[in-house]
């Protein structure tokens, strides 16, 4: 897909997991609309790809490390500072998924979540704020999950909570210094991570919630974080997006 836009000449754009899913259509979408991306991923094959999928290194810059690694953020900031100087937008995307009953999840998975999920996001924003512009933007990926309550999910929805009030309290506190943080909440969105997640068969069955009736696709989502981090979004700040066909907000198939 082209887009004749040019909201992003000469803006230079974080988006951590970037490899795939919402994160790849983001880098891809702020790179039609002329930005410089940097993508961040965990696994060396999966940045090579990204890269050859986003059309070559000119206007790319993959750098491999873990969100939940402070030493491995610390190498990210001082990485695009040494290539690109500042950063004007920010995709806090990376995460994991975490769906089982309560009662089993152990330590070891509940640490996992949270380690990714909030701390990661947390600390990318923390390291990457000295390196923000006048002007720029955050945008954090929330989860439809925190407005509406959803069986198997109280780890993951409460990751995504503390994120969503991540951006609340952060858009108060870095609002004089002209940086502007949102967050987006997707509802079902086709991506590895939600079929890693959903059977076929149960992904039938979920688009009967969607008053659009049917899946979200990370296209979707990345035109709704290129909103935001662009000035058309310069008056919007401390709140959240959410992309999710109606699945919130609106009762499928109701007749009277």
């Amino acid at each position: 897909m082209t887009h004749s836009s040019s909201r992003f000449d000469d803006k230079i754009a974080l988006i951590t997991g970037g490899t795939s899913g919402m994160g790849l259509a983001t880098a891809r979408r702020l790179l039609a609309e002329g930005a410089q991306v940097v993508v961040t991923g965990r696994d060396e094959a999966r940045l090579d790809a990204a890269v050859e999928d986003l059309g070559g290194a000119d206007r790319v810059l993959a750098i491999r490390g873990d969100v939940a690694n402070l030493a491995d953020l610390d190498a990210m900031a001082a990485a695009i500072r040494e290539q690109h100087g500042r950063l004007d937008v920010v995709f806090a995307n990376a995460g994991v998924g975490a769906f089982q009953p309560n009662s089993e999840i152990t330590e070891t998975e509940f640490d996992r979540a949270v380690d990714i999920n909030f701390k990661g996001v947390f600390f990318t924003i923390q390291k990457t704020i000295p390196l923000l512009s006048e002007n720029s933007a955050i945008v954090i990926n929330a989860s439809w999950t925190l407005h509406r309550g959803l069986p198997n999910a109280s780890l993951y929805s409460a990751t995504k909570a503390a994120v969503h009030n991540l951006a609340h309290t952060l858009a108060a506190e870095l609002g004089p210094k002209g940086i502007r943080v949102n967050s987006v909440s997707p509802g079902y969105i086709e991506t590895p991570m939600f079929h890693d997640n959903v059977s076929a068969a149960a992904a039938a069955a979920v688009v009967i919630e969607v008053a659009a009736g049917r899946i979200g696709t990370a296209d979707d989502v990345a035109a709704a974080v290129a909103f935001l981090a662009s000035g058309e979004a310069s008056y919007i700040n401390g709140q959240d997006l959410i992309i999710d066909g109606g699945l919130v907000a609106a009762l499928a198939g109701s007749t009277w």
